[in-house]
């Protein structure tokens, strides 16, 4: 057999191999990878190959990140293999667009819309049969049949073919899925109809198949379509990117140049309101910069001669000169790209009630069908009798009602939690929450409004207050704004001018008047590391100091004491300074928490918490959270935080109440139970009608007619939900 050379697969995979300092690197997209078996199955396989040294499937994004050893040409074999597995591959590329899962579920929608049709319209012919059973003569009774099949049998082509080629490839890999009963089901009964009709014997399933497969697509694309917005995560980081680097080469010219090709080494200029495009030293310029990335903090970072830069990063004032300490790829916002994916990794390892059931669920459909079949023959029965009793177990124990299970509690769940502002974006996310042990906190922005308010407005004087506000009214700055928020609007200052990291100058009713830091008016004071200050000189008068705090969220300390009351421990992880941190836990009673981390620090603490089994709850709203909530055992991110929060995050609150977790706690619970019953409401199903088939005592007809009023009941059961 001839090499893969790539060509059949669309693509040259040798093109796409990176290498790295002791390895060589191949990112690749898969399709059809939808549970924790797809994780084993495609990083088991792939591992065995020869140089492979590392395998990681992210199931969100569809992204497999192989590293090996020996010729680029590995990278064939690799394809190859996954091929084989039933999951094809192709170049992962993490820009916007149409994802796998996107025409995923726009497929499954036509199917389902397909399936409906059909189902309605052959339901029409079977009614007017079976309404007609007595009277009705075997001609007229057969040319309905024909006319039911001539519709179901292309609905069936098309609807069922997304059962049909995943059961086909994981027969074909060796394996057994849920999709493999249920396609055998679908073929039998219509096989066996097409052969009822055309033999006369005035019987036909056609309404069985189509309506099976509708009850099936409806679970299906309820499933893709919770998955929908998951693993954007990675993907959002890319618009944080720097896309253009303006490079001063050798002769002091200023060059744009893509990101991607800044070195070590390369002087750079980061004009105001640019991000920084690469980790970088400052070599010139002075005045602040957004750090949320790195801190989470929502006041600006200082940046002089001597201070880290990190990609990603926006100068907010002066320009500043910065030579480059590592390349794009190498940044921190690439690292916390990486971080980000390794935690949805980890995370979509969890494997859902479904596919718990599914593993004990197939063989023993299989088993007890074959019995049917081989039971009937050796006591004597007909080879049609026999055949038609096993098609009826198959059709009986479909796995329909098991496959709506926790689709439907999780549709009914997330509608109500819909009207409670939380908007629930993993199709796991519910099962997940109802296991937590404990809960993190993020600070700025989570446990506080994210935004500086004048805290002694009451000590400062209107004429103060006013002179503060009109030069505030000219700047950008978080200080000034909060001064602009408490003093209202009004005019703006003469003569204005803003020294970059310092403060704000100009004149006001003639008189000289200076706003900003203790050194830009070279104060000697020191506010306390908990409080942020600025201080207002008029003329020669003696400065007023302006003190601002980020003010705790009205329903913070209800909400952490509700989770307390519920037995769940709670403590605060924050890249913000010790001493707001230390007030804020104070304030809300924790006496757990942790200052100045990084969001490596974060996820290693958060690692830690899941080791030790307590299944922690993340709660927080800055980029520099994404790794976190990605990794923790269920997160929540706030609507008004970064979008890189809410993409990694399983729940986004609306409104930001903080309360909201209550709520979502409470209904995850009682989806639990629902699921649970549901689960027991199929077994007692399966344990009354499957002796019924197995005994000749149910028709095909029969069993689709028992498999669909399981169905419903399921879903009914899951409804209550939505009144409880």
């Amino acid at each position: 057999m001839a090499p893969l050379d790539g060509a059949s697969q669309g693509f040259d995979a040798v093109a796409f191999v990176r290498a790295g300092e002791d390895a060589k690197h191949l990112d690749l997209a898969v399709e059809n990878a939808r549970c924790a078996a797809c994780i084993a199955k495609i990083e088991d396989g792939v591992k065995r190959l020869p140089g492979v040294k590392s395998v990681r499937l992210n199931l969100s994004t569809g992204r497999v990140a192989v590293t090996f050893e020996g010729p680029d040409d590995t990278a064939v074999s690799i394809i190859r293999t996954l091929d084989q597995l039933g999951y094809p591959a192709s170049p992962y590329t993490p820009e916007p667009g149409e994802s796998p899962r996107d025409r995923e579920e726009k497929r499954l929608l036509r199917a389902l819309a397909v399936a409906g049709f059909a189902s309605a319209n052959v339901m029409l012919l079977s009614i007017s049969v079976w309404a007609g059973e007595g009277e009705m003569d075997l001609a007229t009774k057969t040319l309905m049949h024909w006319l039911s099949g001539l519709i179901a049998l292309p609905a069936v082509a098309y609807a069922g073919w997304p059962f049909f080629e995943s059961g086909g490839k994981s027969l074909k890999s060796g394996g057994v899925n849920m999709d493999v009963p249920i396609s055998l089901a679908v073929l039998l009964a219509c096989g066996l109809s097409i052969y009822e009709t055309a033999m006369g014997h005035g019987a036909a399933y056609f309404d069985a198949a189509v309506m099976l497969l509708f009850f099936l697509l409806i679970g299906r694309w309820l499933d893709v379509r919770l998955r929908a917005k998951a693993g954007q995560a990675a993907r959002d980081l890319a618009a944080l990117q720097a896309r253009v680097a303006h490079r001063i080469d050798a002769d002091g010219a200023v060059k744009a140049v893509p990101a991607g090709e800044v070195k070590p080494g390369d002087l750079l200029l980061v004009p105001p309101g640019e991000r920084v495009p690469a980790d970088a030293e400052v070599i010139e310029g002075e005045g602040p910069v957004d750090a949320s990335l790195v801190t989470g903090e929502s006041a600006p970072q200082t940046l002089k001669p001597g201070s880290d830069a990190y990609s990603g990063m926006v100068n907010l004032s002066a320009p500043l000169t910065l030579r480059a300490k590592a390349a794009s790829q190498d940044s921190l916002l690439a690292e916390i790209a990486r971080l980000v994916e390794a935690g949805e990794q980890s995370r979509s390892r969890y494997v859902q009630y479904a596919d718990r059931a599914a593993r004990a669920y197939v063989p023993a459909v299989f088993a007890m069908s074959g019995l049917t079949l081989g039971g009937w023959l050796i006591f004597g029965a007909a080879p049609h009798d026999a055949v038609m009793n096993a098609i009826a177990v198959l059709i009986i124990t479909c796995p329909c009602a098991m496959a709506l299970v926790v689709p439907a509690v999780q549709v009914v769940a997330c509608g109500r939690l819909y009207k409670h502002g939380v908007l629930v974006k993993s199709g796991d996310a519910l099962e997940r929450l109802a296991l937590i042990r404990s809960v993190v906190f993020d600070k700025t922005g989570t446990l506080t409004e994210g935004r500086a308010k004048l805290a002694n407005a009451d000590q400062i004087d209107a004429e103060s207050l006013e002179a503060a506000a009109r030069l505030a009214r000219a700047s950008r700055h978080p200080l000034s704004r909060a001064v602009v928020e408490a003093a209202g609007d009004g005019p703006v200052a003469d003569e204005l001018s803003e020294t970059g990291g310092g403060g704000l100058s100009g004149t006001v009713e003639g008189r000289s008047v200076r706003f900003g830091s203790a050194a830009f008016l070279s104060v000697n004071a020191d506010g306390g590391d908990a409080a942020q200050e600025a201080w207002l000189q008029i003329g020669e008068e003696a400065p007023v100091r302006f003190v601002f705090e980020d003010a705790l969220r009205a329903d913070a300390a209800g909400t952490v004491a509700g989770l307390r009351d519920q037995g769940l421990p709670c403590e605060l992880l924050s890249g913000d300074r010790e001493g707001p941190v230390a007030h804020a836990a104070h304030a809300l009673g924790l006496t757990t928490w942790r200052s100045g981390l990084k969001p490596q620090e974060k996820i290693a603490h958060i690692e830690r918490m899941k080791a030790d089994g307590e299944a922690p709850l993340m709660v927080g709203d800055g980029v520099n959270d994404a790794p976190a909530l990605a990794t923790a055992h269920v997160s929540v991110s706030l609507g008004s935080g970064a979008e890189i929060s809410r993409s990694a995050a399983d729940l986004v609150i609306q409104g930001d109440r903080l309360s909201s977790i209550l709520e979502a706690l409470r209904i995850s619970r009682e989806a639990k139970a629902r699921v649970m019953e549901n689960f027991a409401l199929a077994n007692i199903y399966n344990i009354i009608a499957v002796p019924l088939a197995v005994f000749g005592l149910v028709t095909p007809l029969v069993a689709a007619i028992c498999m669909s009023a399981s169905s419903i009941v399921v879903m009914l059961n899951a409804l209550r939900l939505a009144r409880s």
